[in-house]
């Protein structure tokens, strides 16, 4: 096979132009497991938690939340789509967050200037994750470990030599709180339309332009997609690069919604953002995925967790709801890949016997 028909394979049918998909094509589809699977979570709480979970009050609690994990899913979403993992976000979160209430509310210097460093924090650490990655051959996952506890160390030693405490507090000018913390109509998080942002912009990159073709293709085969021509380590360090600038985006928003920043934060983004990313059908090996999955599994993550405290359930059954979604995903996702391949091969092997 070569190194365009391998592309091909790997990257889902997403546009046919001129006419409707068709119910198999549909099936095909990497986003249809997770559609399925939010709808059945939608169905369950709508039904056992009521009017309280489609209210406007329950809508935003777990919109919310799929803000703030989605914005940081879609890189990793990339990223794994790629073939790689970053778990070192559980650290750049707090250490993005921490550096703009020390700069910006400890030290009162202007905000931009915390906000700029801040968002620099993620992108050194993205910066060192892709050079390590690439230029040393270290696997993904010991790598971002490394970061991870690295960076957390680093930042409590920082937070305690500077301030003293753990945590520091920071009041935004009304301005950085309109942008990035404000609630609107006292209940959904402006965080929702960067979300929202953040996704079409993930959409271009992985379905329209081909930087996409170049995702695929390297999650797909490192080495078939080298040889192609494809720039793999400088694609696999701006990927990294997006992953943590995109964390600490969300702990720069969370420093100015809380207007507070501790050390002891963000770990939970690190399998949270996964599940969200797996459930919403990207496989673990690599090569497939989409944006619109991701975005299904976040939602579908993020009412699962918050929809059990509308019924009158042991909140524990959240965690058992989420599990058997990230294993039904786990199970299910591989197959449909394997559909979408079968698919694709029969389709170039129709078009190279026609006449």
């Amino acid at each position: 096979m070569t190194s365009d028909t391998a592309e091909q394979s790997a990257r889902p049918d997403f546009v046919h132009r001129g006419r409707p998909p068709a119910v198999g094509r549909l099936l095909r589809r990497p986003e249809t497991g997770s559609l399925l699977g939010l709808l059945a979570v939608f169905v369950f709480f709508a039904v056992t938690a009521g009017a309280d979970f489609l209210a406007p009050a329950g809508v935003a609690s777990w919109l919310n939340v799929a803000a703030e994990i989605g914005i940081v899913a879609l890189p990793i979403g990339l990223l794994m789509i790629a073939g790689e993992l970053d778990l070192s976000i559980g650290a750049i979160i707090p250490a993005s967050s921490l550096t703009l209430a020390i700069i910006s509310g400890h030290y009162h210097l202007p905000e931009a200037v915390g906000i700029v460093a801040a968002l620099g924090v993620g992108l050194l650490v993205g910066l060192l994750n892709g050079f390590l990655v690439t230029r040393i051959q270290v696997p993904s996952l010991i790598v971002t470990i490394g970061t991870l506890f690295a960076l957390m160390g680093f930042t409590l030693g920082m937070s305690v030599l500077l301030t003293g405490a753990t945590s520091t507090a920071i009041v935004p000018s009304a301005t950085a709180k309109a942008l990035l913390g404000q609630f609107v109509g006292g209940m959904f998080q402006v965080t929702i339309f960067w979300w929202i942002a953040a996704t079409a912009v993930a959409f271009y990159l992985l379905h329209v332009s081909p930087f996409g073709n170049w995702i695929f293709a390297l999650g797909g085969d490192r080495v078939s997609a080298r040889n192609a021509g494809i720039p793999t380590d400088r694609l696999t360090i701006t990927l990294y690069m997006l992953s943590g600038v995109s964390a600490a985006f969300v702990g720069v928003s969370q420093a100015m919604v809380y207007q507070t920043a501790q050390v002891v934060g963000g770990q939970s983004f690190i399998f949270n953002s996964i599940m969200c990313v797996v459930i919403g059908g990207v496989v673990l090996t690599g090569g497939f995925g989409s944006v619109v999955g991701i975005l299904f599994g976040t939602i579908t993550f993020a009412m699962a967790n918050q929809g059990i405290y509308f019924t009158g359930f042991d909140p524990n059954l959240g965690s058992i709801i989420i599990g058997a979604l990230l294993l039904t995903a786990v199970l299910t996702n591989d197959s449909f890949r394997q559909m979408a391949l079968s698919y694709s091969s029969r389709k170039t092997s129709s078009k190279v016997v026609a006449p």
